[in-house]
């Protein structure tokens, strides 16, 4: 396999988004819904699954778009071609506040395995699948770790996370224990599996869930600060209940003054 030779950039600080500039003829693919902006002269086409396929028949087609719905993702993602002579650029926003991760998958001996919501965008070629886990413990308990992305190739991939990220390089047997969530993804080499908490005031008590991840290396693991998961627990945990415009957030009277301005029905 071998993926177009893309070149990029990265702009913006909390809300990013990447531009990507293509050769005549060179392509990317990537999720729908992160389009934002492109130049005169590229063509955007919908295909199934990631492209990948694309010289394997119609079961190829079929299987690559199935693999994408196991995952909770659309049968369908998006090309973008530069028909014209000369360099185009297409770009492509983050969904939520965070960080876009450049990934040359060739670094990473051609797999990188992520959460199933982190891919952006690729380059044409890149084969973006599915990774089962075949531990009992990561099936039963792995919540968003069960089932991954796994990204196969050549070329460049793009990857997003919530609030702040981190990369650890592991070595050898050195473990790494992390909330699941708070995964962006991880090299080929590492060995992740789930961990029971244990203790019965951590289990009562905690807050933080009965299991976390345990990342063995070697091998480089990415984290997220801020999971799109907790960061809409949050939300929701403070939107306004019954249509109600407001939770009294600041205010000394709080759900007192809701009372006294009729906003609850009895």
């Amino acid at each position: 396999m071998t993926a177009h030779e893309i070149d990029y950039q990265i702009y913006g600080e909390e809300m990013q988004y990447v531009e990507i500039e293509l050769d005549p003829q060179e392509g990317v693919i990537a999720e729908a819904g992160s389009f934002m902006m492109m130049d005169d002269g590229i063509q955007m086409d919908t295909i199934f699954g990631d492209g990948s396929q694309q010289n394997k028949g119609l079961m190829g087609k079929l299987f690559g778009a199935g693999k994408r719905l196991l995952t909770g993702e659309s049968l369908f993602m998006t090309a973008f071609h530069n028909q014209w002579n000369d360099k185009r650029r297409v770009s492509f926003a983050s969904p939520y506040p965070g960080k876009i991760i450049p990934l040359d998958l060739t670094e990473f001996g051609g797999k990188f395995v992520c959460q199933k919501d982190a891919f952006l965008c690729a380059a044409k070629g890149v084969s973006v699948g599915i990774e089962f886990s075949r531990k009992l413990g990561r099936g039963l308990f792995g919540g968003e770790g069960f089932i991954m992305q796994k990204l196969e190739g050549d070329g460049m991939t793009f990857v997003h996370a919530g609030g702040t990220t981190a990369k650890k390089v592991l070595q050898p047997g050195e473990k790494l224990k992390v909330d699941t969530g708070c995964i962006i993804g991880f090299s080929k080499e590492v060995d992740y599996d789930i961990e029971f908490i244990g203790g019965i005031k951590n289990t009562i008590f905690g807050g933080e869930g009965l299991f976390f991840a345990t990342l063995t290396g070697p091998g480089v693991v990415y984290i997220q600060s801020l999971p799109f998961s907790r960061l809409a627990n949050r939300v929701l945990a403070l939107a306004p209940r019954n249509g109600g415009a407001s939770k009294g957030e600041g205010s000394i009277l709080g759900g007192i003054g809701d009372l006294l301005d009729g906003d609850n029905n009895f």
